[in-house]
């Protein structure tokens, strides 16, 4: 490879090198379906697992904000523990669990809940699992830290005036957590988007997501033109949300003023 851009002849090498560049990568990616449908399908996955995320680690950071202050810290080290080991090691534990033969098939069959191993490893279920795991801590400590900052005395007043507690909830509760709530889907899409470990191991060879179609792009066909075109359509696709987070940021700043 030899740069586009070469210094070394002065400003008439920049310029002459600046002509050559074009937009080709970017046009051939838009004829060709496979891109698109890795795009559509890796914010489809990335939703739906972050909402997934969302009803898994709510409910965790809501009993971990009214727990007792004395065990809250060791309640937050048990979310922070799956980092302190290699988050290949992680995903590679659930192949052992989820395969036909695996821990999880083996303990259904044992209870007679199943009468033949499930078909987990391998599919969007597979990958669905493996994400909500290995971000959940993303989604829990901001959302515990909003929980843990709120006036719970306004939902015990709520209470006293005949509000249920599933109405206060959704009334007082749950949108005095909301940055939390944005916070914690932001961290946990973004990285979902792009992710191509867990769909390489627990997917397998037929799930299309554009992190692995990236990574083969670099490393299997060794097309960097292409691939570097890929990242920056990625790149530009993951800045849609974290614009429509500052400016809700601002937003909720003026009104607070």
């Amino acid at each position: 490879y030899t740069p586009v851009l070469d210094f070394s002849d002065g400003i008439s090498g920049f310029l002459a090198g600046f002509r050559e560049l074009n937009f080709d990568n970017y046009t051939w990616l838009t004829q060709d379906a496979l891109y698109f449908n890795a795009y559509v399908t890796s914010l489809i996955i990335a939703a739906i697992s972050t909402m997934l995320t969302l009803i898994v680690g709510y409910p965790i950071a809501y009993g971990m904000a009214r727990a007792p202050a004395t065990i809250r810290p060791t309640l937050l080290m048990l979310v922070i523990l799956p980092f302190w080991t290699s988050f290949l090691i992680r995903v590679y534990a659930w192949i052992g669990i989820l395969k036909p033969e695996g821990l999880l098939n083996q303990l259904l069959m044992s209870l007679h809940i199943i009468s033949q191993p499930l078909v987990i490893l391998n599919t969007y279920t597979a990958i669905f699992i493996g994400i909500v795991y290995s971000y959940l801590p993303f989604m829990v400590l901001p959302l515990y830290s909003s929980l843990e900052k709120m006036d719970y005395s306004l939902v015990e007043a709520a209470e006293d005036l005949g509000c249920p507690p599933i109405g206060a909830f959704w009334k007082i509760t749950f949108p005095l957590s909301l940055p939390g709530v944005v916070a914690g889907c932001l961290l946990v899409f973004i990285p979902a988007v792009g992710e191509f470990v867990i769909p390489d191991l627990l997917g397998g060879s037929q799930t299309l997501m554009i992190g692995k179609t990236l990574w083969n792009e670099f490393f299997s066909n060794r097309d960097w033109p292409v691939s570097s075109a890929v990242a920056v359509i990625l790149l530009l696709v993951l800045t849609i949300p974290i614009m429509f987070f500052q400016q809700a940021q601002a937003k909720a700043q003026e009104q607070g003023r």
